[in-house]
């Protein structure tokens, strides 16, 4: 015979069970928050402390014992015309480069959202230059711009253009002007995937009943396309100008700086004045110089879709 199973009655007394607790309290989505919290600080707030703690001493491979110094590396660095320039540098390769990024990506994602045959296999290929490691695509582009080898250059002396190649590399606009084009052929993926998945989500309908009001192609898309997909565009840029900032391996693979620190930017200056140098203190002093910049991007981003939203 069969026993009969009835749930048993929760008593008065009876206590509750972990996972009943830690939700009745709300606790359960911190402790599962935890481990990532635990990694974050980890790799990314420890790190990020000791820099803090290393730019305001003296501490440099040779020296056994920090002194504290207060803002003396930021200053010095400031009085630097090596890093006025790499200042400069980060400020022109990052404007340039996610303002022809964000072009080209609209425009690969306007197209790709078209029906057209091989269609999924176009959007495959378009992610290659984004997914492939830095370190090895930096490394095809140094040979593209090779001053003996360069496929550019047989190009533009084949066809008539000159009558001798560029130096790509070895001349400082040529050299800002080559990692700008490699980091705008890498990144350029990035923004036309992201837009493509915001133009997916806008209604056809309100395009369709814009055409019947009489709306040309330039209207419907800058006055209802452009709109609604506003917040994954400026989402998208808040991520790459965050990341081209603080660009590294891309450039120093290229040029290491060069030629005559006319490609620095933060990132490669503070490793050549750390690592190379020895001066761990200065290093993370100039690495710093990037911090207000970033956090005044989200801020900005933060206060511009809370408007927005409301």
């Amino acid at each position: 015979m069969r026993a009969e199973t009835r749930e048993r009655p929760v008593t008065a007394g009876q206590l509750p069970t972990i996972g009943e607790l830690l939700d009745r309290q709300g606790l359960l989505a911190y402790v599962l928050l935890l481990p990532g919290l635990l990694i974050l600080t980890a790799f990314i707030g420890w790190p990020f402390i000791t820099s803090l703690w290393l730019s305001v001493t003296d501490q440099s491979v040779s020296t056994s014992v920090a002194r504290f110094v207060g803002l003396e590396n930021f200053t010095g660095a400031l009085r630097s015309q090596i890093f006025l320039q790499t200042v400069r540098n980060t400020f022109v390769y990052t404007g340039v480069t996610v303002v022809f990024k964000l072009g080209l990506g609209l425009g690969l994602a306007v197209l790709m959202n078209q029906s057209f045959r091989l269609k999924n296999l176009a959007r495959a290929a378009l992610l290659l230059p984004w997914i492939v490691p830095t370190a090895l695509s930096a490394i095809a582009w140094l040979w593209l711009f090779d001053a003996t080898f360069s496929v550019f250059n047989w190009a533009i002396v084949r066809s008539g253009i000159a009558d001798r190649g560029i130096n790509w590399l070895g001349e400082g606009a040529w050299a800002m002007t080559s990692i700008s084009i490699a980091n705008i052929w890498r990144g350029t993926p990035f923004f036309a995937i992201s837009i493509l998945a915001g133009l997916q989500t806008v209604d056809r309908e309100l395009l369709d009943a814009a055409a019947v009001d009489g709306a040309s192609l330039w209207q419907r898309f800058w006055r209802i396309t452009i709109p609604l997909i506003r917040p994954v565009i400026l989402i998208v840029l808040l991520f790459s100008t965050v990341q081209t900032i603080s660009d590294f391996q891309l450039v120093y693979v290229l040029t290491r700086g060069g030629p005559a620190n006319s490609t620095h930017l933060l990132g490669t200056l503070a490793y050549d004045v750390a690592v190379r140098a020895g001066q761990l203190s200065q290093g993370a002093a100039i690495s710093l110089y990037m911090f207000p910049v970033l956090i005044l991007c989200v801020v900005a981003l933060l206060v511009y879709m809370r408007r927005s939203s409301t």
